[in-house]
């Protein structure tokens, strides 16, 4: 493939588009296309890295940087850019298929390109950041409202995000705005996006750029444009795309960016931890993703990331091709944990001390067509999780989703706890929460393309027990940590969760150690309790479902149980009162202690 290197201007019409090409010259083309108010100098970053390995295209779109505006303030009609795409392709002698790669309004244009007649046969594929499509942000908004009351929420939250649109749109008032945009800009970059202005972006031509791209919002938003009945009216493709979502950016909800998912047969599917204008705060990410899917499309192997990109894909599956690391899932709350992410297109590796129990958890995912791998390891042990993480990493990638389950009971006063039983609680419920932090934390901070990473705690973390001293003690110290540790791991857009249950009816009841107490009495107590979680009735499943819903909005801390919720709200409002009820609760154990203690005298 040869063509023209350099800086050169093409005719489109009467607009003359300032390109440059840069890269090897026989390689694969790979075409930027920037959105508004920027220009092509946005995507210099990306570019650098990308031409060592394929010839780069990037252009200032009509009306920015050194491309001339239309003499109608309208024409920016998607037909006015789609020629202007096509005359980029020929006057760089693109004669092979390119690459498009568009952000916002350019991933718009990228939309367009591959969707219908106008330019097939001509695109090889399109990675698009922060643009949706037209038509599958319709659907999405009416199937959203159809869905019920989530839904609805869902739409009335884009709106908010979208906000300015109609002021854009506004004659006048989209001036002004457009003149105050090209003033705060720059700080947006540095204060919002973590994208420090620099020589060239934004450009020097800022304020035209801004004024002249309202004409991008006023001749196609709220107009239907083209392309007529059946598969480009519903958005459908067949050429391969690569959808960044960037999940920090504050002009599209997460659920409207995935509404490319069903109409693209090829679907690729990235999360990153950035905002919206990622190319210029994380170039090296983009650069990586690009290159990967480009040299997969022009027949190289599908790599393992873009396997579980391709699961992302898939429409209905809240974490397909998520890799899901959950500790303590033989049984319980990290058994239904491990299941529900399954379920929902994740691939588990279930971790248990019980490998058996770790296996007949794999055995019922699998039964059920889903994916999931055991091992067994001790989360006490420093070396043996040392082992677990990387061969985590080495057999199956960085994971995209801890949940840190594994924990154990322990019941009695202070006083009768001996130092080992003390040792032993603390080195699974607190040392075992730390190292899978720790160890997989780093790994997603390396790798750079976000995660999360959840905890289990429990309501005794802020509720005062004197019958779980010790156990109260491990989960506050895990609340604690897990606060802490979201806030150090959200510069590396890692989210960090911690679950409290409540009262579930799991296991770990009739595993309970009690100390301090008479042969037979421990028995007797634990029977007791089991019957008493029982008729709570709370499955494990519901916690599984709170976490799931803990990832996907990135929330602090969840209180599950109803009893979980209102401890923490007394917690809150009257410390005294939370432990008053302490008190009374010590009283009524010292009475049932004594009975049982009758009985077995």
């Amino acid at each position: 493939m040869g063509g023209v290197m350099g800086d050169l201007r093409v005719k489109s019409g009467e607009i003359e588009l300032a390109v440059r090409v840069r890269g090897a010259e026989r390689r694969p083309t790979v075409v930027l296309v920037h959105g508004y108010p920027d220009t092509s100098a946005m995507w210099d970053e990306v570019a650098e890295r990308l031409a060592g390995r394929f010839r780069v295209v990037a252009y200032d779109v009509r009306g920015a940087g050194a491309s001339t505006a239309p003499a109608d303030p309208l024409d920016y009609g998607l037909d006015a850019l789609m020629g202007d795409l096509r005359a980029v392709l020929e006057g760089v002698g693109a004669e092979e298929p390119v690459h498009l790669v568009g952000h916002d309004w350019g991933s718009v244009q990228g939309w367009e390109a591959v969707i219908g007649d106008r330019l097939r046969g001509r695109v090889a594929s399109l990675t698009s950041i922060s643009g949706p499509d037209r038509r599958h942000m319709a659907r999405w908004a009416r199937e959203a409202v159809r869905s019920g009351p989530r839904g609805v929420a869902e739409v009335v939250g884009q709106a908010r995000r979208s906000v300015y649109m109609p002021v854009l749109m506004a004659p006048k008032v989209g001036e002004a705005a457009a003149r105050v945009l090209a003033t705060g800009f720059p700080r947006l970059l540095g204060l919002r996006e973590g994208a420090e202005p620099r020589s060239g972006h934004p450009a020097a031509t800022l304020a035209a750029d801004a004024r002249n791209g309202l004409g991008l919002y006023r001749a196609n938003m709220g107009r239907r444009r083209g392309g007529g009945a059946g598969p480009a009216d519903e958005g459908r493709t067949d050429v391969p795309v690569q959808l960044i979502v960037p999940t920090k950016d504050r002009y599209g909800s997460r659920s409207l960016l995935l509404s490319a998912r069903g109409p693209v047969a090829r679907l690729y599917v990235r999360r990153a931890p950035a905002g919206h204008w990622m190319a210029r705060s994380h170039p090296d990410l983009i650069a990586r993703w690009v290159t990967e899917f480009v040299e997969h499309i022009e027949g190289g192997p599908e790599t393992q990331a873009l396997a579980r990109a391709r699961a992302a894909g898939v429409p209905g599956r809240d974490f397909g091709g998520d890799l899901v690391v959950v500790t303590g899932a033989g049984s319980g709350i990290g058994r239904a944990t491990a299941h529900a992410f399954a379920a929902e297109g994740g691939s588990v590796v279930v971790a248990d001390i019980d490998e058996g129990a770790a296996k007949r958890t794999v055995d019922e995912i699998t039964a059920a067509g889903g994916e999931a791998h055991a091992y067994s390891v001790d989360v006490a042990d420093a070396d043996a999780m040392e082992r677990f993480a990387d061969y985590v990493r080495d057999s199956f990638g960085v994971p995209d989703v801890v949940v840190n389950n594994a924990g154990i009971a322990m019941a009695g006063s202070l006083l009768d706890t001996p130092e080992e039983d003390w040792a032993r609680i603390r080195a699974i419920n607190v040392d075992g929460m730390y190292r899978g932090c720790r160890l997989f934390g780093r790994q997603m901070m390396e790798r750079g393309e976000g995660g999360h990473i959840v905890t289990i705690s429990s309501m005794v973390a802020y509720l005062p027990s004197p019958e779980l001293p010790a156990y109260g003690a491990t989960k506050a110290a895990v609340l604690q940590m897990t606060e802490c540790f979201r806030l150090d791991m959200d510069r590396y857009g890692v989210g960090v969760s911690a679950i409290c249950p409540g009262a579930i009816d799991t296991p770990i009841t009739g595993r309970t150690r009690f100390v301090g107490m008479a042969p037979g009495v421990d028995n007797e107590l634990r029977e007791r309790m089991g019957r008493a979680v029982e008729r709570r009735g709370f499955p494990p499943e519901k916690v599984a479902r709170a976490v799931l819903r803990a990832v996907r909005q990135d929330t602090p801390v969840v209180y599950v149980a109803a009893e979980a919720r209102l401890g923490r709200a007394l917690s809150r409002v009257s410390p005294t009162a939370n432990r008053a009820i302490g008190r009374i609760g010590r009283r009524a154990g010292d009475r049932f202690l004594a009975d049982v203690g009758r009985r077995h005298g």
